[in-house]
C-alpha cells in the first residue's frame, strides 16, 4: 500500500470517490472516505500500489481517548438556537450519521471529519466533577443545559464510561434544568433519575428519529438504535412522567420528507406532546460525506435529492444565515414547514411549550455547607 499526497492549493476539486477506505474495512460505519481535515497543510489518501491489497488491513475499530478539560459547560448566542449554554461529554460519536452536521468539528484537532469522526473519538470522564464546580461558582444563575446538540451523549461508549449518569445526578442534586436529545434506546438506562428531576420539572427528553424505514435508517445511521426502539423508548419515558418530544431531524428533500406525518403520528402515539424539525445541514466536509452515503445506497436518487436541497438554500448546498439554516428558504422549504405545522396541530402537538424550572436551583457548595451545618447540629 501507498500513500498519495499532495497541496490542497493545487488540487481544489476532490472527486467524490478519493480517499475511499475498502468496504470490509469501514463495514457498519456511516462514512465511506477518511480524508485530511481542512486545516492540514497536505491531504492524504490511500492507494493500492499493487504490492499488498487495501483490503487486506484490518478493519477500522473505534478508539477511544481520555480528554481532561478545564470546563464543561458550552456558551453561545445563536439567535436561532433555544438555548445559550449545553455540555457535550463526548467529541465524535460511533452513531456515524452520514448527515451529521457535528462532524467538521474533529478537524479542528488535526483529524478527519469522515471515518475518523465516527472511530477516534474523545471522552470526558471528568465532566460531573467539571459541572459541579462550575454550579457552585458565586453568581451562577440556572438556565436549561441542552445536552446532545452536537454528538449524542447516549452513543455507545456511555455503556462503559456513564459519563451521562455521573452529569445527571449533579444535576439531580442540584434541582438544575436539563433538556437532552438523542436517538439511542440507552437512555432509558436513566429513567429513574430522569422521572424524579421530570417531577420537579427539570427535565425533558427529545428523541430524533428519521426515518421509519428500518432500511434507510440502517444505512444512513448504522450504528444508531432502530426505528422501533427509539418509539419505544419515548414510550417508556413517557409512562414514567418524564416529557417527551420527537425531532424529525433531518428532513431530507425526495429521500425521508415523505414520512414526516407518519413519523409524527408514531411518535404521538408514544407519547410524545412536542415536536420540532430540521430541513438537512450539509457544512463543509459534510457535503461530500453525504453525496458519498447517496451515491452508494441511492444512486437513483442523489442527483434530485441534491438539486431539491439548492433550491431551498439559494442554489447552494448549505446556507448559514440565522433563521434559514434550520428550516430553508423558497417554495419547496414553506410546503414543508406548512406540512408539519398541520401535522403537529392534527395531533394536538406543541399546544404548550414546557418551561423547565430554573426557581429551585441550589448550588452544590451552599448544598454542602448546609449539609456541613446541620450534621454539627447533630453532633
Amino acid at each position: 500500500m501507498a500513500t498519495r499526497e499532495h497541496n490542497d492549493s493545487a488540487e481544489s476539486a476532490v472527486s467524490t470517490a478519493a480517499g475511499a477506505v475498502a468496504a470490509n474495512r469501514r463495514r457498519g460505519r456511516g462514512a465511506r472516505s477518511n480524508r485530511s481535515g481542512r486545516f492540514e497543510p497536505h491531504t492524504r489518501e490511500p492507494v493500492d500500489d499493487g504490492w499488498s491489497g487495501l483490503d487486506l488491513l484490518p478493519p477500522l475499530r473505534t478508539e477511544v481517548q481520555v480528554e481532561s478539560p478545564r470546563t464543561i459547560i458550552t456558551r453561545n448566542q445563536s439567535p436561532d438556537i433555544g438555548f445559550d449554554r449545553s455540555i457535550n461529554p463526548y467529541r465524535g460519536c460511533e452513531h456515524g450519521c452520514a448527515y451529521c452536521f457535528a462532524r467538521p468539528t474533529h478537524t479542528f484537532h488535526g483529524l478527519s471529519a469522515g471515518l475518523d469522526f465516527e472511530t477516534k473519538l474523545f471522552a470526558k470522564p471528568n465532566a460531573g466533577a467539571l459541572l459541579e464546580r462550575e454550579l457552585s461558582r458565586p453568581g451562577y444563575e440556572a438556565k436549561t443545559l441542552a445536552i446532545g446538540t452536537n454528538t449524542d451523549p447516549y452513543q455507545p461508549i456511555e455503556r462503559r464510561f456513564r459519563i451521562m449518569r455521573d452529569i445527571l445526578g449533579v444535576l439531580d442534586r442540584a434541582n438544575h434544568p436539563v433538556g437532552i436529545v438523542t436517538k439511542s434506546a440507552l437512555i432509558a438506562r436513566d429513567v429513574d433519575l430522569l422521572a424524579s428531576m421530570a417531577e420537579r420539572g427539570l427535565a425533558k427528553v427529545a428523541m430524533s428519529v428519521t426515518s421509519l424505514d428500518r432500511k434507510l435508517s440502517r444505512a444512513m445511521e448504522p450504528r444508531a438504535a432502530t426505528p422501533d426502539r427509539r418509539l419505544e423508548t419515548m414510550r417508556l419515558l413517557a409512562a414514567a412522567g418524564v416529557p417527551v418530544s420527537v425531532m424529525v431531524a433531518p428532513v431530507i428533500p425526495a429521500l425521508n420528507e415523505e414520512e414526516i406525518e407518519r413519523i409524527l403520528d408514531a411518535a404521538a402515539a408514544a407519547g410524545a406532546t412536542e415536536a420540532g424539525y430540521i430541513l438537512l445541514r450539509l457544512p463543509l466536509e459534510v457535503r461530500d460525506i453525504f453525496v458519498e452515503f447517496l451515491e452508494r445506497a441511492y444512486p437513483d436518487r442523489a442527483k434530485k435529492v441534491m438539486s431539491a436541497l439548492r433550491e431551498m438554500r439559494g442554489g447552494s448546498d448549505y446556507d448559514s444565515r440565522w433563521g434559514l439554516r434550520m428550516s430553508g428558504d423558497g417554495p419547496h422549504a414553506w410546503q414543508i414547514g406548512r406540512r408539519f405545522e398541520i401535522a403537529t396541530r392534527r395531533l394536538g402537538l406543541n399546544r404548550e411549550r414546557l418551561k423547565l424550572r430554573t426557581d429551585l436551583f441550589v448550588s452544590p457548595r451552599a448544598a454542602a455547607q448546609l449539609d456541613l451545618f446541620a450534621s454539627r447540629n447533630a453532633a
